[in-house]
């Protein structure tokens, strides 16, 4: 069928779409482009493995804390300026990150880079979306995937290549060059989005997430800092961070307009949909923390050969996920989402099982099933997600998705580096090192097969609804025939 003039994108759309995508990439790379380097950061900063990892937690949970927040300031202040402004954030952020001195620094600039980088993703493809229109956004809107396809196949390889060959620092000062470009562009190609008439910000709400999630995964981390469960630096934490989030639930179910719209979680497919992608997340990003570190001080590669062997786990996860739509369009999400959580903790367990001699083959084989386990859980799980929802409810539901992913992993990060540390002491050897990490794996394998009960319960109330939905047309018909008949 041929495309009429009213379906065709025109050139301007794509050059918009392209700007925006410029920075999503930037993005999306820092969030797996410093694992690879926080070994050298490790050393060169005098910090453990259990400070250090909040290069990647600090900037996850700063992520998460401004996405509910992009969509409100979008129609407050206009997309546009919010867009620009995010990118000016996350660049200046960058050029600080090269230029810490201690971790203490580091991760403090990496917060204030994660509160641009949170803004990029939803407020780019809200000025994509305006600019496409409805019926063109599909075909626009599905670039989108392109960066997070990439992050985790590119990014750990271009941190291996700029460590081997330049400081770590160039890790971050590589994002000032991108994000001045991207500026530039942005203001002179970028369409002005007019601004809404907005509800007061949930300040309230915004408050007691900011400060509440930081706690809990900050008690966890400290786990392995003290080496106790009962330490008072992780209960304190532990406790004050698990009562902000009660309070935020319980303020979130009684005002009319809160940070994130709590009440979806009410219907099961949605909720079981969230919470599956919560614990892949843990498992996805808590996995790509410990594996550098294995390859580099286990085995003793260097940190391009670190980042290349990684890239099997987003070649599968690439490959899956465009099969997992379609299947996802063929039976619902739940089945494609059980069967991919199922195969990532199958394959999470040959990591529980490493030696210092680990064949390498065998090692990227298994990253590559692990990675159809993770294209196969993730799509499905979203798709089932937003169909369980009114149109009307998608703008509360895409923020609130993005802040489970994040701080999934932002506690998948500090709880299997936490095991990684308190591992570790003592270990000399290689093969009591890897042992190490083989423990932390196990944890890996824990945190994804707590997926796999939303998962079940995913399958079921989506065949309910099929059920509902078929006994509800079947009512339909024959109040339509009955009158006929009479």
């Amino acid at each position: 069928m041929p495309e009429t003039d009213t379906d065709r994108i025109d050139a301007y759309v794509w050059r918009i779409s392209l700007v925006v995508i410029l920075g999503m990439i930037m993005s999306i790379l820092d969030t797996t482009i410093v694992n690879v380097a926080l070994d050298t950061l490790g050393r060169e900063l005098h910090s453990t493995i259990a400070d250090i990892q909040w290069v990647v937690t600090g900037y996850l949970l700063s992520l998460a804390a401004v996405i509910p927040v992009s969509g409100w300031a979008a129609r407050r202040f206009g997309a546009k300026n919010v867009y620009l402004l995010s990118l000016i954030l996350f660049t200046a952020g960058s050029a600080l990150c090269g230029l810490a001195t201690t971790s203490t620094e580091l991760i403090a600039f990496r917060v204030l880079q994660g509160v641009g980088g949170g803004m990029i993703l939803p407020v780019g493809m809200l000025i994509m979306a305006e600019a496409a229109g409805p019926k063109r956004m599909g075909r626009v809107m599905s670039l989108t995937a392109v960066p997070a396809m990439l992050a985790p196949i590119l990014g750990p390889t271009i941190g291996g290549l700029i460590l081997d060959s330049a400081s770590w620092r160039w890790i971050f000062y590589v994002n000032v060059p991108i994000g001045i470009i991207a500026v530039i562009l942005g203001v002179r190609m970028l369409p002005q989005v007019k601004r809404q008439a907005t509800e007061a910000l949930d300040y309230v709400g915004l408050v007691l997430m900011a400060i509440g999630l930081p706690l809990i995964t900050y008690g966890l981390a400290e786990i392995g800092s003290t080496g106790s469960f009962t330490s008072v630096k992780v209960v304190l934490p532990l406790i004050a961070g698990l009562l902000l989030v009660a309070v935020f639930a319980w303020h979130a179910l009684r005002v009319p307009r809160p940070l994130l719209n709590l009440r979806l979680f009410k219907r099961s497919t949605y909720s079981s949909a969230a919470i599956a992608m919560f614990f892949v997340s843990a498992a996805l990003f808590g996995g790509m923390i410990l594996l550098p570190f294995y390859w580099q001080a286990v085995r003793h590669d260097s940190v391009v050969v670190a980042g290349l062997l990684l890239a099997p786990q987003g070649v599968g996860a690439a490959i899956m996920m465009p099969i997992a739509g379609k299947l996802t369009d063929r039976f619902g999400g739940g089945p494609p989402t059980l069967v991919g959580v199922t195969l990532t903790a199958v394959a999470t367990i040959p990591l529980g099982l490493l030696g210092a001699h680990t064949s390498v083959a065998y090692l990227c084989g298994v990253l590559l099933i692990r990675g159809f386990g993770i294209g196969f859980a993730f799509m499905p799980a979203m798709s089932a997600a937003f169909a369980a929802l009114e149109r009307s409810e998608l703008s509360d539901a895409t923020p609130q998705l993005n802040v489970l992913q994040r701080v999934g992993g932002s506690i998948g990060t500090a709880v299997l580096a936490v095991v990684l540390q308190r591992e570790l002491i003592g270990a000399r050897t290689p093969a009591e090192m890897a042992s190490a990490y083989g423990t932390a794996f196990w944890r890996g394998v824990g945190l994804t097969a707590l997926a796999i009960i939303p998962s079940i319960v995913l399958v079921r109330a989506e065949r309910a609804a099929r059920q509902a939905q078929a006994r509800d047309e079947h009512a339909e018909e024959e109040s339509m025939t009955e009158p006929i008949a009479a």
